[in-house]
């Protein structure tokens, strides 16, 4: 039975990579009168594969690493959390589960913002801040006063939360958030 192995050869002055089919039976290649300057040899042979490996060990080193792909923050989560509890709050009674029970071609599904033109958090934060159509405003300086909500306003920076939130809900087909009710 043979086995597959991938070794440095470094019997000349040239160090490279090879492929062995080898019995199981270990064989010594080093046999010889000169076995203390293939030795040397070999260690040098080692070393240059080394370093002519390690630059791309590195970079898989460095693109598989937490620092460049940080897991969700404590501050994401908590941003997640009060954008789910502000739409809980405000846009839930029209919008449950991203649909829309007023008209059924304005969903906050991405395919419908697509073709509504409202697909970005921009044009979201807008239509969230001075209302469009049959959906009210909620903005503090909304106008006019017959587009916008006769219930209570929101901050400029909670609609942000609202429309970053609606955002990725819709990027993501809308999955079930839990809400610690706050």
């Amino acid at each position: 039975m043979a086995v597959f192995s991938m070794m440095p050869t470094c019997l000349s002055n040239r160090c490279s990579l090879k492929f062995f089919a080898t019995p199981t039976k270990r064989r010594n290649v080093y046999e010889g009168d000169n076995q203390f300057t293939h030795t040397e040899n070999k260690l040098a042979c080692e070393l240059t594969l080394l370093k002519s490996l390690a630059p791309p060990l590195m970079t898989a080193f460095i693109a598989l690493s937490p620092i460049v792909n940080p897991p969700v923050s404590v501050g994401q989560t908590i941003d997640v959390q009060k954008g789910a509890a502000l739409f809980n709050r405000a846009c839930i009674g029209c919008h449950y589960a991203g649909g829309n029970i007023i008209q059924p071609g304005a969903t906050l599904f991405l395919k419908d913002l697509q073709r509504n033109g409202v697909d970005t958090e921009e044009e979201i934060y807008r239509v969230t801040y001075y209302g469009k159509g049959r959906m009210p405003g909620f903005g503090q300086n909304c106008t006019p006063r017959g587009q916008c909500t006769f219930g209570p306003r929101l901050q400029d920076d909670e609609i942000k939360l609202l429309a970053e939130f609606v955002k990725s809900q819709a990027d993501q087909d809308w999955p079930k958030i839990e809400n610690s009710g706050n």
